[in-house]
């Protein structure tokens, strides 16, 4: 699919060989903190998720992709969640999983082709996401692709023993995509 193909890589539906690569994913702590997470996922529930993961974005209100570079290596995730079609609105999430493969401009172009999938081919009005105040990657990442700060949560999440605060960011399809 054009709309998912970027320069440097392309999204793509999961598939049952992406097991491993969700279960390293989903029972990583250093991540919890990011995906609301207090609890590892067993490979069984994983391969039941990925039996299921063909059902539609309208049925299930979410989308998950996989990120890959132009090697056809599997670089990350990125997803489309609380997906409301009345009010035409999705929250956004994106992990580049391996520290090498960060700050490459694989985050920015799997952000472009996502919210340009949203807004051409799922009309989405508003895309959204929220941001631990010191995720300074995701921050830059977000406002730089013109998502706007609407709001703080002031210690909205508690992790390792103190709250943090959460910043909400919003996109407006605007008919520029």
């Amino acid at each position: 699919m054009l709309t998912l193909t970027g320069e440097h890589i392309y999204l793509r539906a999961l598939e049952p060989e992406d097991l491993e690569f969700i279960y390293q994913i989903e029972n990583d702590e250093s991540i919890w903190e990011i995906s609301n997470t207090i609890t590892p996922y067993s490979k069984y529930l994983i391969k039941q998720y990925l039996e299921n993961a063909y059902k539609d974005i309208y049925e299930v209100k979410q989308l998950r992709l996989v990120i890959c570079n132009n090697l056809d290596k599997t670089i990350g995730l990125i997803d489309l969640f609380d997906f409301d079609i009345k009010n035409k609105r999705a929250g956004i999430g994106i992990l580049v999983n391996s520290e090498t493969e960060r700050q490459k401009g694989y985050g920015k172009e799997a952000l472009k082709l996502l919210v340009n999938y949203s807004f051409k081919h799922l009309n989405l009005h508003q895309l959204y996401c929220n941001i631990s105040e010191d995720n300074t990657a995701s921050l830059t990442l977000f406002k730089n692709q013109g998502f706007k700060e609407i709001g703080l949560k002031k210690d909205w999440n508690l992790t390792n023993g103190s709250y943090k605060n959460e910043y909400l960011f919003q996109l407006i399809n605007n008919n520029v995509y």
